[in-house]
């Protein structure tokens, strides 16, 4: 079943965060994931600190998984953190 990765980000270096896009694409790609939405967020209930998201769809939830504890794209959380302060969820069957 699909399974979805959201990001909730917010921007802290736009230099950094074109370093990790530009890395962290192909990495999604050769996992069989896509990116399905992304830009500001805006939270209809409750709270939320982050400024925008992204939703990245995957096969299912192991592939997500493996995804994220790739050493390529493990490789490139370094930029990240520098890039965007950010948290990373899992759903979907």
């Amino acid at each position: 079943m699909t399974a979805y990765v959201v990001v909730h980000t917010t921007l802290k270096n736009a230099d950094k965060m074109q370093e990790y896009g530009a890395a962290a694409g192909p990495t999604v790609a050769a996992h069989g994931g896509k990116v399905v939405a992304r830009g500001p967020s805006e939270v209809m209930f409750g709270e939320n600190a982050y400024k925008a998201m992204v939703v990245i769809e995957f096969p299912d939830r192991d592939t997500a998984r493996r995804w994220y504890a790739s050493p390529e794209y493990q490789a490139i959380i370094p930029t990240r953190m520098e890039a965007m302060n950010s948290v990373f969820v899992l759903g979907g069957e």
